[in-house]
């Protein structure tokens, strides 16, 4: 039996991709308050906990767009229900893992599951969707991966307060065990007729180098820009990637379409994209620390106190949609990024006497822009793409806000270590307290309340907060810049897309 799109039941599809994203956001940021925990349970050290941190982002980063190209040849509903399924049996591994070998393992199979999720869903959108809806879809799936990020800390830290340590797992289990029935019954099967081949050495050379970009810029922070393996990987990255490019330029039938760099929209809407993600991601880093350690707040509390964030990215998602009909894209998103920029520059206004009151302000505001900002850019890229060739298209935008996101961490983690050791005192420490002090803010405090140095207390929240200013400032500046060169380059509104059918979609079927 089928339905035609004028169907409610196209919305309630749209919820299954909804919450198959949201998860997947959820679990790049849900471990962010657990790490202590994980610590003394599992007797972790530094180098485990980086592993099981970095496991999911690197093969979420590393496979995403071989994940869309199979999409694309073998059936995009097939490979998402096999992602679905996979995600859900490794989250169950996850939470009953007996050490942390099998958690970092555990969670490198959720990053498996996790890439095939993204780009794949995204590209069923225009199956079931027409044009004038898509925005609004768009806007929608965007916001189920955007939230995911600040739910993470806030459904963790609860968890953390009444459970084990694997119950941050669990969460994934109901919500991905209905995503399963209802993408089982709702969407309809779509593919590209063309059956592109799949090159065994572009999919090694694209895993290779997204994989090895991501996870130098990943350690980068923490070992230095110039150690060796760092740089091997990020060199070894680049020159996979480059051949890559080769291999597709040279092919009468490529996997990816690199002609889609070409059109001013598909190159600005990815950079935009991808911007937002580095300066989202960034955020998520920064901020949790501010409000814990500096506000005082509990992990549970902490997490609460980013629901402004959430509050704003949702009224500025449902805003885009109507704006961007009325305005364009180009117009809406250039906005978008001032009011980003806005946000940034209220918080960077922070003082050692301000409270929360002044971060909930700042931080409604980033999340208006972000809400702005992104989905217009999802539907635009998404529009230039043509519908047999969505799977790679969006895996190709996914893999780059991965990137993106790794770098945000990177850079304004970096910078925001640079200024707090340089502004923090630790004149009368010991070498070896100086050295904890200077490495971390909580360090610092650790430092001293086993001292009992309140100096040096008011010390690291004063250095730490004029680190965060330097961050925000930093993310203020490259948002009124990617402002002006989205008005500047990015046309007003995407073209058609060339090979979109006569009506944009397919019908929903309730069988597969």
């Amino acid at each position: 039996m089928q339905t035609s799109t004028s169907s409610p039941r196209r919305w309630w599809a749209l919820a299954a991709l909804a919450l198959s994203v949201l998860v997947v956001g959820l679990d790049g940021t849900v471990l962010n308050v657990a790490l202590p925990t994980l610590a003394r349970d599992l007797g972790a050290g530094t180098d485990d906990l980086q592993w099981i941190i970095d496991a999911y982002l690197v093969v979420l980063a590393a496979l995403m767009l071989p994940a869309g190209l199979l999409g694309d040849r073998l059936g995009r509903k097939k490979l998402l229900l096999t992602g679905l399924a996979l995600f859900l049996g490794a989250s169950l591994a996850a939470a009953f893992a007996g050490g942390t070998a099998a958690l970092i393992a555990a969670r490198a199979a959720m990053g498996i599951g996790a890439a095939i999720i993204l780009p794949v869903s995204m590209a069923i959108l225009p199956s079931i969707f027409p044009p004038d809806e898509r925005g609004r879809a768009i806007a929608i799936w965007t916001g189920g991966t955007a939230l995911g990020l600040p739910l993470g800390p806030i459904l963790g830290g609860w968890l953390l307060e009444h459970f084990w340590w694997g119950s941050v797992f669990l969460i994934n289990v109901p919500v991905i065990g209905l995503a399963l029935v209802m993408a089982t019954m709702l969407l309809p099967e779509s593919k590209d007729p063309q059956g592109r081949r799949l090159d065994p050495l572009g999919v090694a050379l694209a895993v290779a180098g997204l994989g090895g970009i991501v996870f130098g810029v990943i350690q980068a922070p923490a070992d230095g820009w110039a150690d060796p393996t760092v740089l091997a990987t990020l060199i070894g990255g680049a020159l996979a990637l480059g051949g890559f490019v080769t291999l597709q330029l040279r092919s009468r039938q490529p996997m990816v379409e690199l002609r889609l760099f070409r059109q001013p929209i598909f190159v600005w809407g990815t950079v935009s994209a991808a911007f937002v993600s580095l300066t989202l991601v960034g955020l998520l880093f920064v901020t949790p620390q501010y409000l814990q350690v500096v506000l005082g707040n509990g992990a549970f509390g902490t997490g609460l106190r980013l629901v402004p964030l959430i509050g704003g990215l949702l009224v500025g998602g449902l805003a885009s949609e109507r704006l961007t009909k009325r305005l364009g894209v180009r117009t809406v998103v250039s906005a978008g990024m001032l009011v980003l920029a806005a946000g940034f520059a209220l918080g960077a206004q922070t003082t050692t006497t301000g409270g929360y009151a002044e971060a909930a302000r700042w931080l409604t505001v980033v999340g208006l822009g972000i809400g702005l900002t992104l989905p217009p850019i999802m539907d635009a890229v998404l529009a230039a793409v043509p519908e047999e060739q969505a799977g790679a298209g969006s895996g190709l935008l996914q893999a780059l806000r991965q990137v993106g996101g790794a770098l945000g961490v990177a850079t304004l983690g970096s910078l925001l270590s640079f200024a707090y050791a340089r502004d923090l005192d630790t004149s009368g420490l010991p070498a070896q307290a100086a050295t904890a002090a200077e490495d971390s803010i909580t360090g610092a405090v650790a430092v001293a309340q086993r001292l009992g140095d309140q100096a040096l207390l008011s010390s690291a929240q004063a250095a730490f907060i004029h680190g965060m200013n330097v961050v925000l400032v930093a993310s203020a500046i490259g948002a009124v810049l990617g402002a002006i060169l989205i008005a500047v380059f990015m046309p007003g509104r995407p073209a058609p897309t060339p090979a979109a059918s006569e009506n944009g979609t397919h019908e929903l079927s309730r069988t597969p």
